[in-house]
C-alpha cells in the first residue's frame, strides 16, 4: 500500500485506465493531464505512451479544449477576453494556442453589451443608477469588471453611463 498522501504508480495499462477515468470527469488541456499522469507514472517511457495513444484516438487535443473552454466562458459566466485567457493559460494550454482561440471565440462579440448583461445580472435588484453615483460602488463595480476579463476602456465606458458625469474618468495606472 502506497505510504498516505503518495499516489501509487501505475504500469502504462493501468495509467491508460486512469487517464481515461481523468478525461471522464472533465475535459484536460494536454498539460494539465501530462501533469497528473506524470504524478502516478512507473516511467516517462509510459507516461509518453498514453499521451501518444490518447493523440491517436483523439481524446486530447488543445485547440479543440481552447475554443469550447473559451466559448463555455462566453455563453455561461459571461466573462471577458482576459480572464478566459488568464484561465486558459493556468491549465497550462501554450499562450498562441490559447490565445487564438480566445480571439475566435470573442471575434464577433460586443464588448460593451457583454459588460451591460455582466453588470445587469451581478446588480439585479439594484437601481445600477443610484448604487455607482457613490464613489466607493463604482470603484468596486470597476474592480468586479476587470477581474472578470474585461478591458479598462471598455469598462470605463459601461460605467460612464451610469455615473455622474463630474467624476473623474482617467485611466488608472497600471503599476507592474
Amino acid at each position: 500500500m502506497a505510504a498516505r498522501g503518495k499516489p501509487k504508480k501505475l504500469d502504462a495499462d493501468a495509467l491508460w485506465h486512469y487517464a481515461l477515468r481523468i478525461l471522464g470527469q472533465r475535459a484536460q488541456s494536454v498539460g494539465e493531464l501530462r501533469q497528473k499522469l506524470s504524478r502516478r507514472a512507473v516511467s516517462t517511457a509510459d507516461l509518453n505512451t498514453a499521451m501518444a495513444k490518447l493523440r491517436e484516438y483523439d481524446l486530447i487535443d488543445d485547440e479543440k479544449f481552447s475554443e469550447a473552454f473559451a466559448s463555455a466562458r462566453l455563453q455561461d459566466q459571461g466573462f471577458g477576453r482576459f480572464r478566459v485567457l488568464r484561465e486558459l493559460r493556468s491549465k497550462r494550454v501554450a499562450p498562441t494556442v490559447a490565445e487564438g482561440a480566445v480571439e475566435k471565440t470573442f471575434a464577433s462579440t460586443d464588448e460593451s453589451a457583454l459588460i451591460q448583461q455582466f453588470l445587469d445580472r451581478k446588480y439585479r435588484g439594484k437601481n445600477l443608477p443610484e448604487f455607482l453615483k457613490e464613489e466607493k460602488n463604482l470603484a468596486r463595480a470597476y474592480r468586479r469588471l476587470r477581474t472578470a476579463g474585461f478591458s479598462s476602456s471598455g469598462s470605463l465606458s459601461v460605467l460612464k453611463n451610469y455615473a455622474n458625469a463630474e467624476q473623474d474618468w482617467s485611466e488608472p495606472e497600471e503599476n507592474d
